[in-house]
């Protein structure tokens, strides 16, 4: 990583500190070690090290006719103001200075911290090093663990999300159905699922009433919704079918059509009263019937599930906590990503980016991008890696901006509405997509060439995958046109 620019002068006197910095033009391509030693390389790590405070010196570096130098009284966050690094544009110290992320050091932050490079010691270090991993798919999660786990089994992830219960099933961003860490549940509950909540009771409410089924879908779900809740909590857990049995209102049937008035679908409303509940927070997703790979699952009360009540917390502190774990697992990235995988609103995501103090960094063709305050020093290389993840990977969904580790692939990987097929990974990138037949063969298909090592640890791992799966065969909900192709 490199700065780059020429230097002025920045007086803070909020912060009761002086920062100068005078210089001639540099090589722009060169590391301007001036700033980085007045108040990076001498400043920072002291002021990390005492909790954000600390005393700035004298730094001299000759070798670019650059003089800095910084004085203050417990000035840590003066400090880091002034060089810019809590505010590397604004700070008028730094005029056009950012830091370089270069396209290697992405994909060495993406290969080690999704544990693509470097394994997971075990599930739950798997999701937390995605912040949460899809289940809108009941396999993805089986196999994303798969594909960072050594020796996984579907039962050790059955036993941490049905007994011990260390690990929860949940909507969330976007709308969508993760598995998460249940200490970071209640972030997730309060800056995502309970505006998501909010917006599906309307939209339930106007289906209720075009379905025929009340004339008023609010009353509708004010004598329903509490009813299905009581008959919940009075079990461990229940099925749809249970419910609609001991409740009959909620065996109706709501037609679904597009705006053409197309026919698409129907579903009973024990469905869409679980789904409801959910999303409110009041219920969870339990054990499903059948095999790991089945998609109908149980429902639990959720103060029962967990043993007690989710912890209530400021929606501006929830969001910073989880744009603090995003930007440390999937950053830099833009703003723009950033507000696609989370949902929220450009208010909403601006404001926990300040929070944690994100800082601007230069990621070439995706332009401005967005980094962790601690996350500022290049990464080691991992050593050469491939991979096999399933559709709907957490990594795979990471970014809205995918070119710098698809390339032009998107199309062929992704379905109309932007979910993921499987994909082969060489180093950090998207290299080819593979697939189950109905035989149960796993295949693949290589967009490149991609050396003989890359294609002969591909293949190892299609065996191991083959022998993981044994007889069970998986086709992904949402099929993307190369899974189609590969497995018709």
């Amino acid at each position: 990583m490199t700065w780059a620019g020429r230097f002025g002068l920045c007086w803070v006197a909020e912060y009761a500190t002086v920062c100068t910095g005078v210089g001639l033009p540099h090589d722009m391509g060169r590391p301007v070690w001036a700033v980085l030693g007045c108040g990076i390389r001498n400043g920072v790590q002291r002021s990390r090290d005492a909790g954000g405070r600390g005393w700035f010196g004298l730094c001299w570096v000759a070798e670019y006719a650059t003089a800095c130098s910084a004085v203050g009284l417990l000035a840590g966050v003066a400090g880091l103001g002034c060089v810019g690094l809590r505010n590397t544009q604004r700070c008028a110290a730094i005029q056009g200075a950012v830091l370089k992320m270069s396209l290697e050091q992405r994909r060495a932050r993406l290969a080690l911290r999704h544990r693509l490079a470097g394994p997971a010691p075990g599930p739950t270090n798997a999701v937390n090093s995605l912040v949460a991993i899809h289940s809108s798919d009941p396999v993805t999660v089986y196999l994303s663990i798969w594909a960072r786990v050594p020796g996984f089994e579907v039962t050790d992830l059955e036993r941490l999300l049905y007994v011990e219960r260390t690990l929860v099933r949940h909507w969330a961003m976007r709308r969508t159905l993760w598995v998460v860490d249940r200490t970071l549940l209640p972030h997730l509950i309060s800056s995502s699922t309970r505006s998501i909540g909010e917006k599906e009771r309307r939209r339930t409410a106007k289906l209720i009433e075009a379905g025929g089924v009340a004339e008023s879908g609010e009353a509708w779900m004010k004598d329903a919704l509490p009813k299905t809740l009581d008959a919940i909590s009075r079990h461990e857990a229940l099925f749809t079918r249970d419910l609609t049995r001991e409740i009959p209102e909620l065996a109706d049937k709501i037609t679904f059509t597009n705006q053409a008035g197309r026919v698409m679908g129907t579903t009973g409303m024990g469905s869409r009263a679980l789904v409801q509940l959910g999303m409110e927070s009041k219920v969870v997703r339990a054990r499903p019937a059948g095999s790991w790979v089945s998609g109908q699952y149980s429902w639990a009360e959720i103060e029962s599930w967990l043993g007690r009540p989710v912890e209530e917390i400021p929606v501006e502190k929830a969001s910073a906590r989880i744009v603090d774990e995003w930007l440390r697992a999937f950053g830099p990235g833009t703003e723009a990503d950033l507000k696609w995988w989370t949902g929220w609103t450009l208010r909403q995501v601006r404001r926990a980016l300040t929070d944690v103090g994100a800082v601007e960094v230069d990621l070439g063709d995706d332009g401005v991008g967005l980094a962790h305050p601690e996350d500022l020093d290049d990464v080691a290389e991992p050593e050469p890696w491939v991979a096999l993840l399933p559709s709907l990977d957490s990594t795979t969904m990471g970014w809205k901006q995918r070119h710098w580790y698809i390339g032009d692939h998107h199309r062929t990987l992704f379905d109309r509405n932007g979910n993921a097929g499987p994909t082969v990974w060489v180093d950090g990138r998207v290299v080819g997509g593979w697939a189950q037949r109905k035989d149960g063969e796993i295949v693949y298909e290589l967009f490149e060439d991609v050396g003989r090592e890359a294609e002969a640890a591909i293949e190892a791992r299609r065996l191991e995958l083959a022998g993981w799966l044994g007889d069970v065969i998986v086709t992904p909900r949402f099929r993307s046109p190369h899974d189609k192709a590969l497995a018709p």
